[in-house]
């Protein structure tokens, strides 16, 4: 790079984060880069990986290792791949195919390690003694035959953290790879992590760890979140070549601790929180629901919005503004699909198809109708996978065309159940068989009796009943066209223009404690800490996706301590009341 006087802000941010890198690097010392929302963390990481394969190419090729890259899904690691010019000198995959490639040759110890696993234990007590059967992970299912045991993607991490117990193993590790990077390290299996800060950190055999992320951008729950270790040197990356001034002076409002430089201090840009607090009616109630508005008002609430930002400039189409939520009630009755949050107990089993049936449908039956529709039959009998009966005549084809049709008019004009029934006669294409067994419990459960109905076959009953209708706009919308988003979904995205609605409606979030609790976290109470930083961060997540303008919504009630946080985070002008 140039002079470090000619570069931006958020170059010179950049830089000071990469030198420090670096010095970790030539002292020997394992390090963490903490790289907050929009501060190029791939960037440092791909920089990293070049400085360290033309600093170590000669002598890493001699001694036949390699510099290890650890990324959380296929799709980074493709992309460090293509940066990093495919060197040789790095081995770059997901954790699971990682810990394979270090385990999978120790068959003998696998076989005895694995009688010791659960919930292998029972399992290998009724096959007896595994011989000579080969460990295998492929697929990641769980299963025994007569030649082999294949193991689930949670058995490769649990026997590697098993293996880690053992110094000679421990030795291995740094003999094939001195330097471990591990990318999103937030988002790395805890148990994982704790194993390598309590066997490899701070030893003489430990290789040279890099971590990269954010915790405060750790959203899933198996993550490790922060990790603190006295032989982690911790380096803050203080950038942010995303967001304008007027979005980053928020955020670091809201992280103090982690203040980021913008590219141009100078670029315009908007910050507007939006709260309803003067509505007047009666607000929902319960655990989940309690202090949002009715479905309608919320709806009415962010039309309004939507209104008032498109009369000061706001280019509201999907390409330009992206509309994520949380409150799944008002998403659901703005998709099209408002009869599911009423009808399942939990979001999580249309949100991320947990349920059977709604997994079938949006995986596998609306991809074979709409390729039905295109004509492309090929693509259709492919997304209906495996339960797709032989056609061996024309008849067997007539069959199909005929059945498939049914299901278009099913589609258009009728419910769940009608679809379901019309599946299970024709058998064209079959139910999945987590779909047939739960209808068949569901035939079979004695409504006369003195048994109350578990939730799950009242569920089952209750969907039966939804227009299919809701399912294909269910579908279009968990395919993502649309320019709605749940906050979890757009994690590493970044948008022009965002507005953020936020409410209740799920059980393990409420953002109004939150706002609360951020008055004084010291003060939380230990059995609230891991809800206000699940919180928090998706809170900050969702925040600091835009580049350009910022708004929030807020559907549920907030009290004056959490608006005391909202004004001093966003500023007092930027916060006003919705007028209903």
């Amino acid at each position: 790079m140039s002079d470090v006087a000619e570069l931006n802000p958020a170059e010179q941010a950049s830089e000071r984060a990469l030198a420090e890198v670096r010095s970790a690097i030539e002292c020997g010392e394992s390090f963490l880069l903490e790289a907050g929302a929009g501060a190029g963390k791939t960037y440092s990481l791909i920089k990293t990986l070049h400085f360290l394969v033309k600093r170590d190419q000669n002598r890493l090729a001699k001694r036949n290792q390699k510099i290890a890259c650890i990324t959380f899904t296929n799709v980074a690691k493709n992309e460090i791949e293509s940066r990093t010019d495919r060197s040789p000198l790095i081995h770059c995959d997901t954790i699971h195919a990682f810990c394979w490639s270090l385990i999978g040759g120790l068959q003998k110890h696998l076989r005895s390690l694995l009688t010791k696993l659960e919930p292998w234990t029972e399992r290998l007590e009724e096959v007896g003694d595994l011989g000579e059967r080969r460990v295998e992970y492929t697929l990641g299912h769980r299963s025994i035959t007569n030649d082999a045991i294949s193991i689930h993607h949670d058995d490769v991490l649990s026997l590697t953290i098993k293996l880690m117990e053992y110094e000679k193993f421990r030795r291995i590790v740094k003999e094939k790879y001195p330097i471990i990077l591990i990318d999103e390290y937030q988002d790395t299996n805890a148990a994982w992590v704790e194993s390598i800060k309590n066997y490899f950190l701070g030893s003489q055999a430990s290789p040279l760890f890099g971590f990269f992320g954010d915790h405060w951008q750790k959203i899933y729950g198996y993550g490790c979140g922060k990790i603190e270790h006295p032989a982690i040197k911790v380096i803050g990356k203080e950038a942010n070549f995303r967001s304008v001034l007027a979005i980053v002076d928020c955020l670091n409002r809201m992280r103090p601790e982690l203040s980021q430089f913008v590219v141009d201090p100078d670029e315009p840009g908007e910050v507007r929180i939006f709260h309803t607090n003067d509505w007047a009616g009666q607000r929902q109630t319960g655990n989940h629901w309690g202090g949002d508005l009715p479905a309608e008002a919320a709806h009415t609430a962010l039309e309004s919005v939507m209104k008032r930002l498109g009369e000061k400039g706001w280019d509201l189409s999907p390409q330009m503004t992206k509309i994520l939520m949380l409150t799944h009630r008002v998403l659901a009755s703005e998709q099209g699909y408002s009869s599911l949050p009423q009808v399942f107990r939990y979001n999580e089993s249309f949100t991320k198809k947990e349920h059977p049936h709604i997994a079938f449908f949006v995986d596998q039956l609306e991809p074979a109708i709409e390729a039905f529709l295109s004509k492309r039959y090929g693509e259709m009998f492919a997304a209906i996978g495996s339960n797709v009966p032989l056609i061996t005549r024309l008849s067997d084809k007539a069959r199909w065309a005929e059945s498939m049709q049914q299901l278009i008019e099913l589609r258009e004009k009728g419910t769940v159940g009608d679809v379901i029934t019309h599946l299970r006669t024709t058998h064209l294409p079959k139910v999945p068989d987590a779909v047939e067994h739960l209808e068949l419990k569901s035939e079979s459960f004695d409504e006369g009796g003195n048994e109350e109905m578990p939730r799950v076959l009242r569920e089952l009953q209750d969907f039966h009943a939804v227009a299919y209708r809701e399912i294909v706009s269910l579908t279009r919308y968990l395919q993502g066209h649309s320019p709605f988003e749940t906050k979890h979904g757009v994690k590493g995205a970044e948008f022009e223009n965002v507005l953020v609605v936020i409410g209740r409606g799920w059980n393990q979030y409420n953002f109004n404690s939150m706002l609360e609790f951020a008055q004084d976290e010291a003060r939380i109470p230990a059995n609230k800490l891991d809800a206000f930083e699940r919180n928090r961060n998706l809170f900050y997540v969702a925040c600091s996706r835009p580049k350009k303008r910022l708004a929030i919504l807020f559907t549920q009630e907030l009290s004056e301590s959490a608006m005391q946080t909202v004004r001093h985070w966003f500023g007092n002008d930027n916060v006003e009341a919705l007028a209903f």
